[in-house]
């Protein structure tokens, strides 16, 4: 397979790698972007243990919290421009969409579309199209989640205008704890509550990728396997909620923060814009073009 400067690029962009090492480890997968990651870090030229794509598309994530009806609403609605989602015009459109889920708690994005919006005679996706025809740029209402939580405490947050939004459900706790949580999620970004939610055939190929970076560092077989359960830790760490550092406190872990409040975390969702959406950035073109054509 032929390494393009766009592979290279999106490779150095999802992994901090160099360029030189970002083109031998496509060479080395045949192009394949998943692999070459893993090869990355096998080697330990990875600065980043996530895939994670790097977020591109512009708009808002909203959260919108009817407390007298224990009902809470996350939405992204994407846009094409920056400017776009900086109007007022804009941001009300969001904000009456989180409403409108919060109060009719659709089931799908295909029952929210052919809802009728709250306080109109149209359908939510009439007023999307309507919305692109006056705004002028696509407008993608691109995903949900509601939570009912009932008797349980509510922790939400939404970070830098609306690009990145949390809501956590805590059994016991308080709106503070819960608040504390939110913002966790929010900077930490972790992957899973807690450990018996990881699937095993993530755990199964760390496992693998972990096992063969202790090789490449000339480690005996014996001591491998010990090393991979120790190494499992900061995966865990860094992956599984529960098991974070506390980022207002690092002498506590969540676990530990939710125990002192008699609290549970229960379920928690994190929306940060545009995360897996591609969109051409310029950040290393010129560069890598440049590169490759050596």
């Amino acid at each position: 397979m032929q390494i393009t400067a766009s592979l290279v690029k999106e490779l150095r962009a999802r992994t901090g790698a160099g360029m030189m090492d970002c083109k031998k480890a496509l060479s080395a997968t045949d192009g394949d972007m998943d692999k070459a990651i893993d090869y990355l870090r096998e080697k330990g030229l990875s600065k980043a243990a996530k895939k994670a794509s790097r977020v591109a598309a512009e708009g808002i994530v909203e959260c919108y919290v009817d407390e007298a009806n224990k009902v809470a609403a996350l939405v992204e609605v994407n846009c094409e421009t920056d400017f776009v989602a900086n109007t007022d015009e804009y941001k009300n459109l969001v904000a009456s969409i989180a409403r409108h889920i919060a109060a009719c708690k659709p089931a799908d994005m295909d029952a929210l579309m052919a809802q009728t919006f709250t306080g109109t005679d149209k359908t939510v996706k009439d007023v999307i199209t309507e919305a692109i025809a006056k705004i002028g740029e696509k407008v993608d209402l691109r995903r949900f989640t509601v939570y009912e939580y009932g008797n349980h405490t509510l922790g939400h947050y939404i970070h830098g205008a609306g690009k990145i939004g949390v809501m956590v459900e805590l059994e016991g706790g308080d709106e503070e704890v819960a608040k504390h949580v939110a913002m966790q999620i929010a900077a930490a970004a972790p992957s899973w509550l807690d450990r018996t939610q990881v699937p095993q055939d993530v755990l199964d190929h760390e496992k693998e990728v972990l096992s063969e970076q202790a090789r490449n560092e000339g480690k005996p077989e014996k001591i491998i396997e010990k090393m991979v359960i120790g190494r499992l830790q900061k995966f865990y760490k860094e992956n599984c909620l529960v098991d974070q550092e506390f980022v207002m406190d690092n002498e506590k872990t969540i676990s530990g923060l939710l125990k002192e409040h008699g609290a549970k975390a229960l379920r928690f969702v994190r929306y940060q814009l545009g995360e897996g959406i591609e969109k051409k950035k310029e950040d290393f073109a010129a560069e890598v073009q440049s590169f490759m054509n050596k």
